[in-house]
C-alpha cells in the first residue's frame, strides 16, 4: 500500500469518528429531551426513568460469573 492511500484512509476515519461523535450528540440531546419533557408533563418520574435505566443495565450487561464460549 502507498503512503498517500494510507494518509486518505487516516484522513476518511477520523471523519467518520467526527460522524459517530455528532450523531452520539444528537442522540443524546433528543433522549434528554424526551426524558425532561415526559418529567415535566408528568407521565413518568425521574425516579421511574432510573430504575428502568438499571434494569435496562442489568439485562444488557452480561453477568461475569458466566462463562460466554
Amino acid at each position: 500500500m502507498n503512503r498517500i492511500h494510507s494518509h486518505m484512509q487516516e484522513v476518511n476515519w477520523i471523519a467518520k469518528l467526527a460522524d459517530l461523535k455528532e450523531d452520539h450528540y444528537r442522540n443524546t440531546l433528543l433522549v434528554t429531551t424526551l426524558m425532561d419533557l415526559l418529567i415535566e408533563k408528568g407521565i413518568l418520574t425521574r425516579g421511574e426513568i432510573e430504575t428502568r435505566m438499571t434494569e435496562l443495565d442489568r439485562i444488557m450487561t452480561p453477568d461475569p460469573t458466566y462463562p460466554i464460549s
